[in-house]
């Protein structure tokens, strides 16, 4: 099982490396990583999710409170799908939460700002959830706990087209469920 979801994510690689220029001339990410999807259901038929699935029918929940903890959102560098420093401490922290708790569930919502095409950044956004994804499991989180779903461009946080629209769009959501 595990060899063909690796192959599958060299394939969706290689798709997505080959990919043209997007909107506006802007160039295909550097940092390509881990893109094991499956097209997501009718209803949000622009989501991409991963191998872990959607979680069907999970409201969101409101999920732990403290400094770290409340804080849900993950941001990225332009065209980068790597944790940010000033990130790695609020994932460090989640992840110690879900270790503890393995009954709770989360879903990781991967974004992107409106530069490059759509396709392109579904996959970023995808890139962006499962390296969320990846530090959480190696810090004791079980398989079981995580899903990741891709958004892309389609549901930007600031509407704009400036750097501070991009910045705020250029993220992963942490969403608990129920």
């Amino acid at each position: 099982m595990r060899q063909l979801l690796l192959v599958s994510a060299i394939a969706a690689t290689l798709l997505l490396s080959g990919c043209s220029l997007g909107k506006k001339g802007t160039r295909p990410d550097a940092n390509v990583g881990d893109t094991s999807a499956v097209t997501a259901g009718a209803a949000d038929s622009d989501a991409v999710s991963s191998s872990a699935g959607m979680v069907g029918g999970g409201e969101d929940a409101e999920g732990p409170t403290g400094a770290l903890l409340s804080r849900r959102i993950i941001y990225f560098d332009y065209d980068s799908a790597e944790i940010r420093a000033d990130s790695q401490e609020v994932v460090t922290a989640h992840a110690r939460y879900l270790a503890n708790n393995p009954a709770t569930r989360v879903r990781l919502e991967g974004h992107a700002d409106e530069r490059g095409s759509r396709e392109y950044n579904i996959g970023l956004g995808e890139r962006r959830a499962q390296a969320v994804r990846r530090v959480l499991m190696l810090q004791g989180v079980g398989e079981a706990q995580l899903s990741t779903v891709s958004y892309g461009e389609e549901r930007p946080a600031v509407a704009g087209s400036d750097e501070d629209a991009y910045a705020q769009n250029r993220r992963v959501e942490i969403i608990y469920l129920r």
